[in-house]
């Protein structure tokens, strides 16, 4: 399926044929699949405060749907780059979203708090969506064509979670929390059979298994390039994780919005994630990765701090901390998809396992800044703890990528 020149690292993409499993899947194929991990990350989170008063339990548990998710999903994405490595990418993501539909069906028939959990840590299976479709990619394309092509998925992916929040909030309102995971079954069962029918396998280097991939890991743990890839996307994705731990209680507690509301103004970074994707795809090839991952850094810190001093200054306002969110979007927008292209290059061969890898890393980070944020806030402190805690962590995005310097091809 993939012609690699001798030599160089230049691959000739394979012909795309839609709904031929002959072929590598179509782009809108990895768009969806990249996309239902981040809607079902997105879209019962206005639903929080109802899901917590159905289970009789506090806030504080029901977060746990967030953070202990990230949580899992991070380890996860340790074992699913590997595997697919080992096994083919079709079967590992055909297997994953069934398991996905399976788990989603759990969490409606379940009877208590404990139970509800469980099922959605097995939700987080389909994470497998997000780090096969960067992997497929990298099979088929160039380091600079893949941070291109890349962007141009998460481009069409940050629609998903824009929207997702306003239709979890709607569905609350009209039919409750439940009905969100109903949405999330059916497009579940869609994207199962979409990826049946169209994903080709776009990989023939079959390893010796999972303990034979753990092998590898010192090439990649061991080289510095990959920490400067793997760190800044982990600060950047930190800072949306820490606001994805906190906005619920912003938007309910401190400004008093409804489910509704809550979720439209989580849509803020949404849509400048969207404009960042499309500056990432338009730009990163002519660019380069490095240089457009450190503008999306600066953009994202410039913002976040922007709002912070507004904010200490006396301008606390729903506009003030949901407007500058924007900017975090576009910043992220231009980061991620160049430090994961980065990331995924570092060792070609390993591509499937560097993309699990490095996403395990940013996603265990995730987790421990969505949990930080959830324990910092309170009513009569209001949401500068929350904004101090993105901004710096946009900052570190950037500082991180000085670990490329003097690196060359290690």
């Amino acid at each position: 399926m993939v012609a690699t020149m001798a030599g160089a690292d230049r691959i000739v993409a394979p012909q795309v044929r839609f709904l031929d499993r002959k072929t590598p899947p179509h782009i809108a194929t990895l768009i969806l699949c990249a996309g239902l991990p981040a809607l079902n990350m997105s879209i019962f989170l206005p639903s929080l405060a109802h899901m917590a008063e159905h289970f009789g339990t506090s806030y504080a548990v029901m977060q746990l749907a967030v953070s202990g998710y990230l949580a899992m999903t991070a380890v996860l994405q340790v074992a699913v780059g590997s595997v697919a490595d080992s096994l083919g990418r079709r079967p590992v993501m055909i297997g994953a979203f069934a398991l996905f539909v399976l788990a989603t069906l759990g969490t409606l028939a379940a009877p208590s708090v404990g139970a509800f959990l469980a099922f959605r840590m097995m939700q987080a299976v389909v994470v497998t969506g997000i780090v096969l479709s960067r992997a497929v990619v990298r099979d088929t394309v160039g380091p600079e064509e893949s941070a291109s092509k890349i962007g141009y998925v998460t481009m069409g992916m940050s629609l998903i979670p824009m929207v997702g929040p306003m239709i979890g909030g709607a569905l609350d309102e009209v039919w409750g929390w439940r009905a969100s995971f109903v949405f999330l079954a059916l497009a579940g069962t869609g994207v199962l059979l979409l990826v049946t029918a169209d994903q080709g396998e776009t990989t023939r280097r079959k390893s010796g298994g999972f303990a034979a991939q753990l092998g590898h890991y010192p090439a990649l743990l061991g080289s510095r390039r990959f920490w400067a890839y793997s760190l800044c996307a982990t600060f950047a994705s930190g800072a949306f994780f820490a606001l994805l731990g906190g906005a619920a209680f912003v938007a309910g507690r401190i400004f008093g919005l409804s489910p509704l509301w809550t979720g439209i103004a989580l849509g803020s970074p949404a849509i400048g994630y969207a404009a960042g994707n499309f500056l990432s795809g338009r730009f990163s090839t002519q660019v380069g990765i490095d240089r457009m991952a450190a503008w999306g850094c600066f953009v994202a810190a410039t913002g976040l701090s922007a709002s912070l001093l507004l904010t200490l200054a006396g301008g606390c306002r729903i506009l003030v901390f949901f407007g500058f969110c924007t900017a975090l979007g576009v910043g992220n927008g231009m980061t991620l998809p160049n430090a994961m292209a980065g990331s995924i290059s570092v060792r070609p061969s390993l591509a499937g396992t560097a993309s699990g890898l490095s996403g395990a890393i940013m996603t265990g980070g995730g987790a421990a800044l969505s949990v930080l944020a959830g324990s910092m806030l309170t009513v009569e402190g209001g949401p500068w703890p929350l904004q101090a805690l993105m901004a710096g962590s946009a900052a570190m995005a950037g500082l991180s990528l000085l670990l490329l310097r003097g690196t060359g091809d290690d």
